[in-house]
């Protein structure tokens, strides 16, 4: 599978709630940051969790976010982030 986002694309994290095992933390969704990078394509660990094989495999980025904006009573730095590894389906471009 061909990655749709390449660094510096400013993504936004779907805003869903599906039942079962997701990696995508839920204080995160909905969320805007930055790609940093594309960590290449893996097996989905989200069919992976329920025996099936989880292929094609599916692009992972590391996305940089604002720690303020993931949390607005946040207290540290203005310019400290952190960086999430998301796949590709929970990425939306902006």
């Amino acid at each position: 599978m061909t990655a749709r986002f390449a660094a510096g694309d400013r993504v936004t994290v779907r805003r869903a709630d599906p039942p079962g095992h997701v990696r995508t933390p839920y204080y995160i969704r909905g969320k805007t940051g930055v790609v940093e990078r594309h960590c290449g394509a893996f097996p989905n660990p989200e069919e992976l969790a329920y025996g099936r094989d989880g292929l094609p495999a599916t692009p992972l980025y590391r996305v940089r976010f604002r720690q303020r904006e993931v949390w607005p009573d946040y207290a540290g730095q203005e310019a400290d982030t952190v960086d999430i590894e998301i796949y590709e389906h929970w990425l939306e471009p902006v």
